[in-house]
């Protein structure tokens, strides 16, 4: 078993990449998936409670054809008895099958971008300090099949969901088609997969009757070759009578989950969309009838993954240099919210060291322009003289600390820009705002011009 290790980025400051043209996607996934056999199976966080899965299947079944079929054996001639057996070793297996493919096969995930789209109207060439910001809209809307569909952004794969498709919290991907996160089989039910999950589901129903049935066929024999009653017929076979129970809370439960898909299928909806838009009357785009909605599922090719897990893992270009005032911006950038689906906070603390590094940076520039100048107004001039990196980190790290609800500090999709607040401010004065607004020279050379 492979489990996914923190990610193995280099550092970019000293500007080293040993080891990662080795690595492989699977090794850096960001996902909460696990993989087996070096990526060639994947499963969700959730994969041991598969261990448990196995054994409510097989431990019946094996009770089944130990006290039960092997009996049955000796009382059918013409090879009978042993098609009895057979049949249930064999569904079984089948049913194992069906679950391996439903749990450890890629359920339709899509690729995480990198970075951010951009925005419509967005021009690359058209950048300078009175470029404006382009915020990229939350929700879209688009057509399927005649009725207009909204999808939304993902700021964790910072990419738009393609209609159908939903976050999941559990396996933190974008899966098209997402059905359900299953406990049972642990794996989310989506594009790829959810055939196979109602095949199981289906079969492991029928492999339940089977076993209830053929229990009760075992004690109507103990009552016809003893010419005893029912009651005593079950004193003697306390091994069906286990079994009986225990199948026949079993249906009830994997007997209505098919019945519940079967509906499902029938009218082209996930479980996802069943229980979000149950209060909604409006009409279903996906539904194409109940033989067409049938053949879309069993006899529709299986998508083909966008994942390849096994693939080396491709070294990440350099972006250029980004103009200050200019650029886009994510739909929740410069406030930390909950992602409502994802139901996890934008993270705050993993950034202390990086501000304690720039403070220290930011107080040898200006003990640097005290001993030279002897003048509080030097001081921006002798951070100044720094790199624009270093600059630009100080201006973020001070603004984090006066503004904390306008900070990014945590969103991997977002872009650093200066507030609406500080551009107008700027403009009034007839100048570009400095980037070093942070320091205490600037704020003093401010409040005097103001």
């Amino acid at each position: 078993m492979y489990v996914v290790p923190p990610p193995n980025r280099s550092d970019p400051l000293s500007g080293s990449t040993n080891g990662s043209d080795e690595l492989r996607v699977y090794q850096t996934w960001k996902g909460s998936n696990k993989f087996f056999l070096q990526g060639r199976f994947i499963f969700g966080p959730d994969v041991r409670s598969l261990a448990l899965t196995i054994f409510l299947i097989v431990a019946p079944v094996a009770v089944f054809c130990v006290f039960v079929a092997k009996k049955l054996m000796d009382d059918f001639t013409n090879h009978w008895g042993v098609s009895i057996m057979v049949i249930a070793v064999v569904f079984t297996f089948y049913d194992l099958i069906l679950l391996l493919l439903t749990s450890g096969r890629d359920p339709g995930i899509i690729p995480r971008n990198a970075h951010p789209p951009e925005p419509e109207g967005y021009d690359g060439s058209a950048e300078g300090a009175q470029t404006p910001q382009l915020r990229l809209p939350r929700i879209k809307e688009v057509e399927v099949n005649g009725t207009t569909v909204k999808i939304k952004y993902c700021d964790t794969c910072m990419l738009y969901r393609p209609p159908r498709c939903s976050h999941c919290s559990i396996c933190n991907n974008c899966v098209e088609r997402f059905d359900h996160h299953c406990p049972w089989v642990g794996q989310c039910i989506g594009l790829r997969n959810y055939r196979f999950f109602f095949m199981f589901v289906f079969t492991t129903t029928l492999l339940c009757v089977y076993v209830f049935g053929f229990c009760w066929v075992y004690i109507k024999r103990i009552m016809d070759t003893e010419d005893i009653s029912i009651w005593k017929a079950m004193i003697k076979t306390p091994a069906s009578i286990v079994l009986i129970v225990y199948t026949f809370i079993a249906v009830w439960f994997v007997g209505g989950l098919t019945a519940f898909h079967l509906y499902l299928i029938s009218t082209n909806q996930t479980t996802y969309e069943n229980f979000r838009y149950r209060y909604d009357r409006r009409a279903n785009p996906y539904n194409k009838g109940v033989v067409d909605n049938f053949k879309e599922i069993f006899y529709g090719p299986t998508a083909p993954s966008k994942n390849k897990f096994r693939a080396k893992v491709a070294r990440e270009p350099v972006l250029p240099t980004r103009s200050v005032a200019g650029g886009f911006v994510s739909p929740n950038m410069g406030k930390g919210v909950e992602d409502i689906e994802m139901g996890r906070k934008a993270v705050w603390g993993d950034v202390g060291a990086v501000l304690d590094n720039t403070e220290g940076q930011l107080s040898d520039n200006d003990g640097l322009s005290n001993n030279n100048n002897n003048n509080n107004n030097n001081k921006d001039s002798g951070l100044g003289e720094t790199s624009p990196e270093i600059r630009t980190t100080v201006d973020e790290g001070d603004r984090a600390g006066i503004h904390p609800r306008r900070s990014s500090w945590g969103r991997k999709s977002g872009s650093w820009e200066m507030s609406p607040e500080v551009l107008a401010l700027a403009s009034r004065m007839g100048g570009e705002p400095n980037r070093t607004a942070g320091s205490s020279s600037t704020v003093r050379s401010t409040e005097h011009k103001l």
